[in-house]
């Protein structure tokens, strides 16, 4: 006869199990990993992250000090480079096309705090869950910031620094905060004076 789990832990674990043991995974697999030099740990960490990504088709270069959580939701490409110190919080989900470069330190985020209800303790609130989209060939330069609910377009280059809180066009180069278009890569300067 199999045994019952009670009480409140037993609920909690029907509830969420799976995502709790995925979380546990992926908390450990960070810790182990994060700091592993050079392509011995980068060949480590896709070992281990290929069985917690949504999608992990090819040898990504992930370097040390990544840190990613909720990857049940991130599904990434070929050619997939991410440098030290990014973020990337799948919580809502991200999905991130071939050859795309994250600068380091960079923060791609798919989830926000609920902002209403002002009487609930910010503690209590429930996340605002949307989906990030980076098409193919696209470059985010270090310390960047793509926050939820943002489409970047195919070819697209986000200048470092800049805080992306609505969707880039195709090809365009954006900089700033909010990020802006400052250029695009299919005119040169003079076409577009």
């Amino acid at each position: 006869m199999k045994e019952k789990i009670e009480g409140p832990f037993g609920r909690f674990l029907k509830k969420y199990g799976s995502r709790v043991i995925h979380l546990w995974f992926e908390e450990y697999t960070g810790w182990i990993t994060r700091n592993l030099p050079s392509l011995e740990g980068m060949a480590i960490r896709y070992a281990l992250y290929r069985l917690l990504f949504k999608r992990l088709p090819s040898f990504p270069l992930i370097y040390p000090g990544v840190y990613f959580t909720h990857t049940y939701g991130l599904s990434v490409g070929h050619r997939f480079s991410v440098n030290t110190g990014a973020l990337l919080d799948a919580r809502g989900g991200i999905t991130i096309g071939d050859g795309v470069m994250v600068g380091p330190y960079a923060v791609i985020v798919s989830s926000e705090h609920d902002l209403g209800r002002p009487g609930i303790p910010m503690t209590s609130r429930d996340h605002v869950l949307s989906m990030v989209v980076i098409q193919d060939d696209v470059w985010i330069g270090g310390h960047a910031v793509i926050l939820k609910g943002v489409t970047i377009g195919r070819g697209a280059v986000v200048a470092a620094g800049a805080v992306v809180a609505s969707d880039v066009e195709p090809y365009a180069v954006v900089a700033g905060m909010p990020a802006k278009i400052i250029q695009n890569r299919m005119y040169s300067r003079e076409d577009l004076e």
